[in-house]
């Protein structure tokens, strides 16, 4: 963030959370496996906000269809994989130089929103998705990456610890969330499905006395 965008209000609900971090759930389809030579296709991310409660809910979600970058590799198994057609005239396709500052926009302004330092992705299997934002980033010389470059949250990993289930469909089901597999691999319905799973892991862990922990203002104390 630059100076002018630093925050000065008071910390909101959701900033004391996650120590300053705004969580923000991203799903992406890509053209295969490796961040470096694939193509990235799709990102959709879901902004997150907190009620007086402190309950934690999804807030509104920011799609683009992407253009492959010059020299990307697509592999038809991947395309077959999530249904996607590049030569559909209705994907209306975005360059990434364009889509991804345009959705880092608005993700800046809900940092500053909650006097954040910055926000944090979570996706499942989250290094995935964050390996694939990182190289954009790197590909077209963004210089405002919203995003921690190496921390995130994975609801993979957090459903296996409050559900027993890894695969997000699944995990989606034990959790009472309903989940359409013909919907599936599009990144628009799995972010807003993640988020969702991440909301109410979160929100689970506060209905058990989980948060806030006794001791989180003296911690902060000590820290500052």
């Amino acid at each position: 963030m630059t100076p002018a965008e630093e925050p000065t209000g008071p910390k909101s609900s959701l900033a004391q959370r996650f120590r300053g971090f705004l969580p923000v759930v991203i799903d992406l389809e890509t053209g295969g496996f490796n961040a470096r030579t694939d193509a990235l296709l799709e990102i959709s991310a879901v902004i997150l906000d907190m009620d007086e409660e402190g309950k934690l809910f999804p807030l509104e979600t920011h799609s683009f269809h992407l253009e492959p970058f010059d020299g990307a590799n697509v592999e038809q198994s991947a395309l077959d994989f999530i249904g996607i057609d590049l030569e559909s005239p209705e994907r209306e396709a975005w360059p990434e130089e364009i889509a991804l500052p345009e959705m880092f926009r608005k993700i800046r302004s809900a940092v500053k929103k909650h006097s954040c330092t910055r926000a944090i992705m979570v996706a499942h299997n989250a290094h995935f998705d964050l390996g694939f934002v990182n190289a954009a980033v790197e590909r077209t010389g963004i210089k405002r990456n919203p995003f921690h470059p190496f921390s995130c949250f994975d609801t993979a990993t957090l459903a296996g610890l409050a559900y027993g289930q890894t695969v997000l469909a699944k995990a989606c089901q034990v959790a009472g969330i309903e989940f359409d597999n013909s919907c599936a691999h599009s990144a628009e319905y799995d972010a807003e499905k993640t988020a969702t799973l991440f909301c109410g892991i979160v929100n689970k862990w506060r209905e058990l006395g989980g948060w806030p922990v006794a001791n989180t203002e003296l911690l902060e104390q000590e820290t500052e």
